[in-house]
């Protein structure tokens, strides 16, 4: 009786995985070319011109990923600015880079009186591994990251502008 039962079961198991190839999909697949194209760059002037961080090189680069809710990311902002003027001779240029809707941006800005410069990160976030905001990276003159910091930071201490003016 135990071997009928096994056989009956091993037929039935092994008709319906042969049923299931025969299915006819309800819905047709997408073909890949209607997919969407992702941007030509993960970054994209306000204006919507796509930038790269290779069109900086010659420069040394302060990116910070920053989000309009994100408490901490506004409150070093006017560090950051600050900050800005002290190494501008030192060949940096500083990016804030936001997710949000170039709308949602411009209308921050408008809020906002601080002179830096914005733009629209269109990556993801984990394939940029930021988990949290905000996060300051820190790239070379021939475009290697040097630096990395997570959260909110002491920019104006002594030893850190001192470190940031070492960054090579």
């Amino acid at each position: 009786m135990k071997h009928v039962l096994y056989i009956v079961l091993s037929v039935l198991i092994f008709a319906c995985k042969d049923a299931k190839k025969n299915e006819i999909p309800l819905q047709a697949e997408t073909p890949k070319t209607a997919e969407k194209q992702a941007p030509t760059s993960v970054f994209e002037n306000l204006d919507g011109t796509p930038i790269q961080l290779a069109d900086y090189k010659g420069k040394r680069v302060l990116l910070n990923y920053w989000a309009t809710w994100c408490k901490p990311c506004i409150e070093e902002m006017p560090v950051l600015e600050r900050l800005q003027e002290k190494l501008s001779r030192e060949n940096y240029i500083f990016l804030f880079a936001s997710d949000q809707s170039v709308k949602v941006i411009e209308k921050f800005m408008a809020n906002k009186d601080f002179d830096l410069t914005y733009i629209k990160f269109n990556g993801d976030w984990a394939d940029a591994q930021i988990s949290a905001l905000p996060v300051t990276l820190i790239y070379n003159e021939v475009g290697e990251q040097v630096a990395r910091f997570d959260g909110a930071m002491a920019w104006e201490s002594p030893e850190m502008i001192e470190k940031l003016k070492l960054l090579r």
